[in-house]
């Protein structure tokens, strides 16, 4: 299915009362909106269908101008018929969240030209005045396909005294967009995974489930964990599963063919670990797989068509690493273009065929852990690395999760002054650039990030 065919798809399945394929046919039409409003069919869209994809909250789009296109395009396909359902359709664009370049847009449509609606141009035009009023309150609500969902972590008190582990889950319900740049993710409580609480643990999904793994009850050499717990969003509820055989925390995580491998970390701030071990959901049990060939701690982990790839991290002696390479559960490690400078306790993922690293800390001249600000995308295909737009503040032991084509890096801590970072960063790799998109609910040092999919009767 693409923007060209969706619409006709839709339309198949509408006629043939084919729930599940409608269902996804118009799921693609609204997340891929801006596109499939550029084809042709678009403009034989039925004004019933138009009014409903207008009015969802699962229309995605990265501003009202694309919105008040896409009207203006449907109605001068047949203006003698149409023209009457402008007011009524132009309700739907939230003029007050334009840009003033934006509405300089909006102002030259050759739309307003028609007698009969230059009084409705007048009303925009008021209507987007108002934003210095409007923009606490009117925002555009958009709802992702999946959910982001935040575990555990840590929350250190304003003197620096106290640490308080969660157990808490938090999903991000929208994303809203407010005037201009200004945008938030609207969280809600999912709820509390089985004690103790947790921070520095791992996430795996697998068959829509969540599984939590590892990490520490408390900040401490007796506070590492090796227990696993599934919690299942259907049914909302939590499952405990075979431990880990070796406690563990500040490690890494993928999944390969259903199987979850968790990587290295360490049992306490001396004593890091090489050993890679797998779970099979099937049989509720762990195995050891080839082990590293070095023990390795705080690093990152994720998968570029199927295969595993491993960034930075401490060494035994506390070295922060410029590495990077392949792991291959039976075959062991194969070393790969080295990044620019070193980094742990950073995040990695995957996004359009490259891998990205984010946050963390690095050394300076003096050996000193400082907070490492630069990005970095690595090219599989010529072994390369190249530089991204830094972050603007830092983002040490952050949760990251790619969600809908964009990379989000939230929480962590600063390394330098101690002092949390509750700021959720997005990277859009269309323009290159990291979005501030407000805070982040509860802990945020330490914590850990997930897609689910969430029953409906969560998100109303």
């Amino acid at each position: 299915m693409d923007a060209h065919s969706c619409l006709d798809v839709a339309s198949f399945a509408e006629a043939y009362g084919i729930t599940e394929l409608l269902e996804v046919a118009n799921d693609f039409v609204l997340r891929h909106f801006q596109n499939v409003a550029a084809t042709p069919k678009f403009q034989d869209l039925p004004v019933k269908k138009l009014r409903k994809y207008l009015k969802s909250n699962s229309l995605f789009v990265p501003s009202e101008l694309v919105v008040f296109k896409a009207v203006v395009v449907w109605i001068e396909a047949c203006p003698s018929e149409r023209l009457k359902l402008t007011k009524e359709l132009m309700k739907n664009v939230h003029f007050p969240l334009m840009t003033f370049k934006e509405f300089s847009e909006v102002k030259t449509a050759k739309l307003w030209t028609e007698c009969n609606i230059k009084r409705l141009y007048q009303t925009m035009l008021e209507d987007f005045r108002s934003f210095h009023v409007a923009s606490e309150t009117i925002c555009r609500v958009y709802l992702p396909k999946d959910s982001l969902v935040l575990v555990g972590g840590d929350q250190i008190s304003a003197d620096f005294i106290r640490r308080s582990p969660s157990r808490e889950l938090w999903f991000g319900n929208s994303l809203r967009n407010y005037t201009g740049i200004v945008k938030t993710v609207e969280w809600r409580l999912l709820g509390e995974m089985p004690k103790p609480p947790r921070l520095s643990h791992e996430l795996a999904v697998v068959a829509g489930k969540l599984y939590v793994l590892g990490g520490q009850s408390y900040k401490g050499m007796l506070g590492v964990l090796n227990s696993v717990y599934r919690y299942d969003p259907l049914q909302n509820r939590w499952e405990r599963l075979a431990n880990l055989q070796e406690k563990r925390c500040n490690f890494s995580v993928v999944v390969i063919d259903e199987m979850i491998y968790a990587i290295g970390g360490y049992i306490d701030p001396e004593t890091n670990l090489d050993s890679v071990e797998r779970y099979c959901p099937n049989t509720d049990s762990w195995s050891f797989a080839q082990p590293l060939d070095m023990t390795l701690s705080c690093h990152a982990a994720t998968l570029l068509d199927g295969e595993v790839f491993i960034s930075g991290g401490f060494d035994c002696r506390c070295h922060c690493l410029v590495s990077m390479f392949l792991y291959h559960p039976e075959r062991g490690t194969t070393y790969l273009a080295e990044m620019s400078q070193p980094r742990a306790h950073h995040c990695m993922e995957t996004l359009n065929n490259h891998l990205y690293v984010a946050g963390g800390v690095t050394v300076d001249e003096n050996m000193t852990s400082i907070d490492q600000l630069a990005c970095e995308v690595y090219d599989p295909v010529s072994d390369s690395w190249s530089a991204l737009t830094p972050l603007a503040v830092s983002h040490v032991g952050a949760a990251s999760v790619v969600l809908e084509g964009k990379i989000y890096v939230l929480g962590g801590y600063c390394q330098e002054r101690y002092r949390e970072t509750r700021l959720v960063h997005r990277y859009d790799p269309t323009i290159q650039l990291w979005e501030n998109i407000g805070e982040i609910p509860g802990p945020n040092t330490d914590i850990r990030a997930c897609l689910l999919h969430l029953p409906k009767h969560l998100r109303q």
